[in-house]
């Protein structure tokens, strides 16, 4: 079925399980001028709690990745706070957000080196437990200069973290005033504890879903957010393409307002259900066939990171089903090579934009026009872009007041 033809109106829309505007279908979004001045207001109460895994990396960057056997020296050399929630936390807390964090290191110069970076960020780390022995976890990783890729050699921290070790009252405190929590899909056990009370309280849940983990089929039940990476989709479903992937994660999961795959420098496909339309009024098209005419609207002679969006409809997935939103595609950011240093940790750089984008939406409905979709993907995207300019996965990260965020914030 073709697509109707594009009209300019939009509607505002209010209801909490729809995420921000709707829309036919959308022109490609880019920002507006850099401004001086930052429109969108900081919430008083702002506090995202993470759970999950800090780290120190050990980061090489190397001409080329080694052959076995191969002895070759470092380019560069860093030693970084990581882990997944430690780093999408740190992009939420340079964004202005309050951060807290759940997780447990041991008191070693590593665990001590990770408390002090977390904390110079202003991340509240009041409930991160240290273990008298034991080591904190660590990551190798070897970034290829050749190939802009890297490769990381995790081993996990000991001893494991376990529900015991979060106190009720520790949990009940670290969950006082939280507009959402995160989990990175580490540390299970305890992320289901706390999921669980979050879920209680009505606080909503953002999922990391990187990859098949222990747990994950419980945690993403209580998701009403999930961010994915590109081979997740399809490897949870089964399903023949991403697309399609997407449409069973909502059917799975009827909790869920919008998954996210992010792939990379080809940048991002959204899928957000919306629950306030009557589906009788709604056209109804074959998802793989609409991304396929989303892609075909972008504008690959601009830069920055932009979006494009489907009207409001019924997505059908052969074999899988139906679901009532829309399905938008957000570009990555044309990064010249000569400036693409490392990119480890893009992914949360993403979600730390996301946590900023759904907590402004919390925050504010009423000014939900200035961070829809269609700007949280490019705002997420140019986040993470300022990672990839720098070695290790905090050092590019950019704070609120960076000019390079300043016409998303407007």
């Amino acid at each position: 079925m073709p697509l109707p033809a594009f009209v300019s109106s939009i509607t505002l829309v209010h209801s909490p399980s729809s995420f921000f505007l709707l829309s036919k279908l959308s022109r490609p979004r880019m920002s507006s001028p850099a401004s001086p001045s930052v429109s969108i207001p900081i919430p008083q109460n702002r506090v995202v709690l993470g759970v999950g895994t800090v780290s120190v990396d050990f980061l090489a960057a190397v001409t080329s990745y080694p052959n076995p056997d191969d002895k070759i020296r470092t380019t560069s050399l860093k030693i970084q706070g990581g882990g997944n929630v430690g780093n999408a936390l740190t992009s939420a807390a340079r964004l202005g957000l309050t951060a807290r964090i759940i997780s447990k290191v041991a008191n070693d110069s590593q665990g001590r080196s990770i408390l002090e970076e977390l904390e110079a960020d202003g991340v509240d780390t009041s409930f991160l437990v240290v273990s008298e022995g034991g080591i904190s976890p660590f990551t190798y990783v070897i970034v290829d200069n050749k190939t802009h890729t890297r490769t990381c050699i995790h081993t996990p921290g000991s001893p494991p973290m376990v529900p015991d070790d979060l106190s009720r009252s520790s949990l009940l405190s670290a969950l006082d005033g939280a507009r959402i929590v995160y989990f990175d899909a580490r540390l299970y056990e305890t992320a289901l504890v706390v999921a669980q009370e979050a879920t209680r309280q009505n606080i909503p849940v953002l999922v990391d879903a990187e990859r098949k983990r222990e747990g994950l089929d419980d945690l993403l039940t209580f998701a009403n957010y999930v961010v994915c990476s590109a081979k997740f989709p399809q490897e949870w479903t089964e399903a023949p393409s991403i697309p399609s992937a997407l449409v069973s994660m909502l059917l799975r999961l009827p909790k869920l307002r919008f998954v996210i795959v992010t792939l990379g420098e080809n940048g991002c496909i959204m899928l957000e259900r919306i629950t306030n339309e009557i589906p009788d009024q709604l056209e109804e098209f074959e998802v793989d066939s609409l991304l396929e005419v989303i892609k075909g609207r972008k504008d690959k002679k601009i830069n920055i990171p932009t979006s494009v969006s489907s009207p409001v409809a019924k997505l059908r997935a052969e074999g899988i089903g139906t679901v009532c939103g829309r399905l938008l595609l957000g570009t990555a950011e044309k990064i010249p090579e000569s400036e693409i240093v490392d990119t480890t940790g893009a992914g949360d750089a993403f979600i730390g934009a996301v946590l900023y984008g759904i907590m402004i939406f919390i925050s504010f409905p009423a000014l939900c026009a200035n961070m829809p979709p269609e700007k949280l993907l490019p705002f997420s995207a140019q986040v993470a872009a300022g990672c990839c300019r720098a070695l290790g996965a905090r050092s590019g990260l950019p704070h609120r007041t960076d000019p390079c965020l300043a016409s998303f914030l407007q």
